[in-house]
């Protein structure tokens, strides 16, 4: 269980600093992506700082598991929310990123909890 538990939240940590440095490089076609789902540019730097905060949650939760399972919990709710903006926004074509995303929350957050 433990590799599982360290697989699955590492590849969410970095699936979630890769999405953060995105947000930051603040390129055309990653804001004209984030306008679409209805999210203005002058938010992509917070965004990142949440994703951020929780892959190191996500790492530090494989030594203290309460943390992990906070931040899986709170990155399955950011990716919900991502996946409701994408729906409200008439998105689809972004949706699946979101969506599998918030399926791997779900399962570090599982998985986490499963160590206790």
């Amino acid at each position: 269980m433990h590799l599982a538990t360290t697989v699955v939240s590492a590849l969410l940590a970095a699936l979630m600093s890769y999405a953060a440095v995105r947000k930051l490089t603040h390129r055309r076609e990653v804001v004209e992506s984030y306008l679409r789902a209805g999210v203005p540019e002058d938010k992509l730097d917070l965004l990142a700082i949440v994703l951020f905060a929780g892959a190191a949650g996500l790492l530090a939760g494989l030594i203290w598991p309460p943390i992990g399972i906070a931040a899986g919990a709170a990155s399955l709710v950011y990716f919900a929310v991502a996946v409701g903006f994408h729906i409200g926004a008439g998105d689809a074509r972004n949706l699946p990123t979101p969506l599998a995303l918030a399926i791997i929350a779900f399962a570090a957050t599982a998985l986490q909890l499963a160590t206790l």
